[in-house]
């Protein structure tokens, strides 16, 4: 990212550099499959070019699997916001996530160790050796002990999914050594973090979520050094897990308000969150200390009869929308990991997750507030903001039970403080 630029002038302008020039406005979108190329025995020079260092191939497009002029463009703006060398984009973010773990594997690194908890599927493809990578799930204090000299990628998520733990990523990447820390940003989003000034070599996003931002694209991306962007392509390339361009158009056009989107949501988010924690309806509120559009709370009742009785909330899978929606992670999104894993990352069966919209904070607190049901008796029970995993951290975390007293407000002014190269 260029250091004079604030990171809201980035998000507009970072891939479009060159349209003023074209005599263009909107970026263009290139639908093409194929080019046509009357220079044959250049063609194949630049293809051998590409098998053998995975740079993007000089000139013009070959074919629509090697690379997509529209799909480039939302690389070159990922890159820039999260301040790395380049970008790939996928067809998912579990595409995305594959082709590292391929790219790893290919090298005779097959070993990975996480820190619970992930995203449910990211937690199923390491569990379940699908790639022929084997796992090793460790807490953030034993990373360092966890590592092998086959060890080819330290994955964590931070703030987590579902629970919005954090994890001190400097930390993290001092840990790993010469591994590879991968961090999902996904939740964070540039905004409210760049996990590359912090040590991480890997940034991974489900674009699908908070960088498309409206529902109606599903993608993912690797932000990273070019040496690694070199290898995830050639994996592109070879396992077809292309993006299409208009989902690279749509994310390109998500970019450009993500930095207000992600400041606004997190401010209901914040309000929402405050007051989930003076519910007596609600025994535990998880919100991170970064700030963000996402809440997890555990509730004294039925979950399932929260989910069934939102109406302005919308009870759906994923995050990051404009609107705001609900699920309950160990039915859906962490069904897929086993109970006592699930319960021992902190997912209990009782916990929602609420990806924060931009609606007017009002009307979604009275649709939450008639889903939660009736309040019980005064003086029923004490309730907190939880305490994070040993070497997490999350935001107000509470006071011992006896001095604990449910904070009263989370200032507007806590979310997403600038970053200190942003003026």
């Amino acid at each position: 990212m260029d250091s004079t630029r604030a990171l809201a002038t980035e998000a507009v302008h970072a891939g479009r550099d060159d349209l003023a020039r074209q005599g263009l406005h909107a970026p263009p979108i290139d639908l093409s499959t194929t080019y046509p190329s009357y220079d044959s025995r250049g063609e194949a020079a630049r293809i051998d070019a590409f098998a053998a260092t995975g740079a993007e191939p000089e000139g013009p497009p070959v074919y629509g699997r090697l690379g997509n002029p529209t799909v480039a463009r939302f690389e070159t703006a990922l890159g820039r916001l999260e301040g790395t060398d380049s970008a790939v984009a996928f067809a998912s973010g579990m595409a995305a996530l594959t082709a590292v773990l391929l790219v790893r594997a290919s090298m005779g690194l097959r070993h990975v160790v996480a820190v619970r908890p992930l995203y449910g599927c990211s937690d199923h493809l390491l569990t379940a050796g699908l790639l022929g990578s084997e796992v090793t799930w460790t807490d953030p204090a034993g990373v360092t002990d966890a590592l092998r000299p086959d060890t080819g990628l330290v994955m964590v998520e931070s703030p987590a999914n579902p629970t919005l733990a954090e994890v001190d990523l400097r930390a993290m990447a001092h840990a790993c050594g010469s591994v590879p820390l991968l961090a999902d940003n996904t939740f964070a989003t540039p905004v409210l973090q760049r996990p590359a000034e912090q040590g991480a070599r890997l940034i991974l996003h489900s674009a699908t979520k908070y960088l498309g931002g409206h529902g109606d694209v599903m993608a993912g991306v690797v932000a990273c050094d070019e040496e690694l962007a070199a290898h995830l392509r050639q994996i592109r390339f070879a396992t077809g897990a292309v993006l299409h361009p208009l989902a690279g158009y749509l994310l390109l056009r998500g970019l450009s308000t993500l930095p207000v989107r992600v400041r606004a949501a997190s401010a209901n988010a914040a309000e929402l969150a405050r007051r989930l924690t003076a519910d007596p309806r609600v025994t535990r509120v998880h919100y991170p200390r970064i700030g963000g559009a996402m809440i997890a709370f555990e509730v004294a009742g039925d979950p399932h009869e929260v989910i069934a009785n939102v109406d302005l909330i919308t009870p759906a899978v994923s995050l990051g929308s404009v609107d705001t929606l609900i699920q309950h992670p160990a039915s859906i999104s962490h069904r897929i990991v086993d109970p006592a894993d699930r319960r021992g990352a902190g997912v209990s069966d009782r916990l929602l997750r609420l990806s924060v919209g931009l609606e007017e904070v009002e009307d979604l607190w009275s649709d939450l507030n008639q889903a939660l049901g009736q309040r019980p008796v005064r003086g029923a029970g004490l309730h907190r903001i939880a305490a994070p995993p040993r070497g997490a951290t999350s935001h107000n975390s509470p006071a011992p039970a006896d001095d604990y007293v449910p904070p009263t407000a989370l200032r507007r002014s806590q979310l997403a403080p600038p970053h200190p190269t942003w003026p």
